[in-house]
């Protein structure tokens, strides 16, 4: 199976090893992800104003090329995941997506291309039960507590991946890899991300609630899948290590390179 994908800039610049997992761990499972070409910034957060259109011209570009090859869209970041799936469902609106096509001056797109984030993929596509069967080194004893934050989640109507109440994707993920997961009560509550340079004690406030919640209900580690989050949660003094998703699969599959850890 061949999908398109966009890897989003943290992973091409901050936090490379995270995308050279996701690519190793497709190919295992049977995915070819093929980059898209020339693509840029999803635009970082999702204006919505229907009068702004610039910032969500990037993505748009991304959307069409993976409509014209006939592929899904697959994201790994969950912030350019948000910013891509509400800008597809923007372009679902004829008046919008008008302006949009207009002022790109190519041939118009209507909103129509399919969006999945890399835990989708590995649901919706792949199968949970086909990943436990190629996992060669099972994470057997870890308690691992899931942090999904808000940018999966919500808005539900248009992102439309899990109940945003009580989420299940990433605790099925880790059973997956054969960890045990452990549910808590803030993990889909924001880290406090978007206000650090505003207010850095409030986001810090919001990433020790997340994280020594984890630690009470039995959490060993926290997996997430925002760079973002990983950033603030350790930035914020997590005592429990904070792992990106990607990097636990291929721990599980047995492509993580010791150099990289």
């Amino acid at each position: 199976m061949k999908a398109s994908y966009f890897p989003g800039c943290t992973l091409k610049n901050k936090a490379t090893h995270l995308d050279i997992y996701a690519r190793k761990c497709a190919d295992v499972l049977g995915v070819t992800l093929e980059e898209i070409e020339e693509w840029q910034c999803c635009g970082g957060v999702f204006t919505t104003s229907k009068d702004e259109v610039a910032t969500k011209l990037s993505s748009v570009r991304a959307l069409k090329e993976a409509k014209a090859k006939n592929q899904p869209l697959i994201t790994v970041c969950s912030a350019c995941h948000n910013v891509i799936k509400q800008t597809n469902h923007a372009m679902e609106d004829t008046q919008f997506a008008d302006k949009v096509n207009r002022y790109m001056g190519e041939d118009a797109y209507d909103g129509s291309a399919t969006v999945y984030h890399y835990l989708e993929m590995l649901r919706d596509l792949v199968g949970f039960d086909k990943i436990k069967e190629k996992v060669v080194n099972p994470l057997t004893g870890k308690k691992i507590g899931a942090y999904y934050g808000c940018l999966l989640l919500r808005p539900n109507k248009v992102m439309q991946m899990d109940d945003p109440e009580n989420p299940q994707i990433m605790e099925d993920f880790i059973r997956a890899i054969g960890a045990e997961p452990v549910v808590y009560a803030y993990r889909n509550e924001c880290c406090g991300g978007y206000i650090a340079m505003e207010d850095p004690q409030s986001a810090k406030k919001k990433s020790n609630r997340v994280t020594e919640c984890a630690q009470i209900a039995g959490a060993e580690m926290i997996v997430t899948a925002c760079p973002l989050c990983k950033y603030n949660l350790v930035k914020n003094g997590s005592e429990l290590p904070v792992i990106y998703f990607t990097e636990l699969l291929a721990e599980a599959l047995g492509v993580k390179e010791v150099s990289n850890e």
